[in-house]
């Protein structure tokens, strides 16, 4: 009897010695558990405040975009407008004729010097202060950013129309083997 008492009370022993360690894995696993998703909860956090901040500077550009087109339809028209009234007021045909012939004339260099002398802007930092240098610095990167940007998209655009070209002519290549009558209706191929 002795025998089984002491057996019961090592097995009572080994059985709450092995309650113990579970508790402790079940406590480690439920802290385990709280530090994950306090850490999801944080990275969802980031992501949102990086996704907002996202938004919101492609809604700026969009919007800073739309004025400077918006500045750049007014300037143009305003110089239409001042070119007309000099050619009328000066000598009209005769000058809107020797416009037109020189335009038609113009080589890429000089369309390139043109364009590069309209949209060109004098400095006039002589009288700035380092807040307000600092400030057109800013400016002119923004200036340089956007430029690159276009510069960029347009290129990708570029490579996609060639390759789209590649592809649209060799597939005509490959259509003008198979024809044979070339226009006389036939279909070329296995069926005839």
């Amino acid at each position: 009897m002795e025998k089984d008492l002491l057996e019961l009370q090592t097995l009572i022993d080994v059985h709450f010695e092995q309650r113990k360690k579970e508790e402790e894995e079940l406590i480690g696993l439920k802290s385990r558990i709280e530090s994950r998703r306090a850490e999801r909860a944080e990275q969802q956090r980031v992501r949102a405040e990086k996704e907002r901040d996202r938004q919101t500077r492609i809604a700026e550009e969009r919007q800073r975009k739309e004025e400077e087109e918006a500045k750049k339809r007014a300037e143009d028209e305003a110089k239409k407008k001042k070119v007309l009234s000099n050619m009328g007021a000066h000598f009209g045909g005769f000058l809107a004729k020797v416009e037109q012939r020189r335009g038609k004339k113009q080589t890429a260099r000089e369309i390139k010097k043109k364009t590069l002398s309209e949209r060109k802007q004098p400095l006039a930092i002589d009288d700035l202060r380092e807040d307000a240098l600092r400030k057109r610095a800013g400016e002119m990167w923004e200036c340089i950013y956007q430029l690159e940007s276009e510069k960029f998209d347009l290129w990708e655009k570029m490579k996609s129309q060639k390759y789209e070209i590649t592809v649209l002519l060799n597939r005509i290549q490959h259509a003008q083997k198979f024809k044979k009558g070339h226009g006389k209706g036939k279909v070329g191929g296995r069926w005839k």
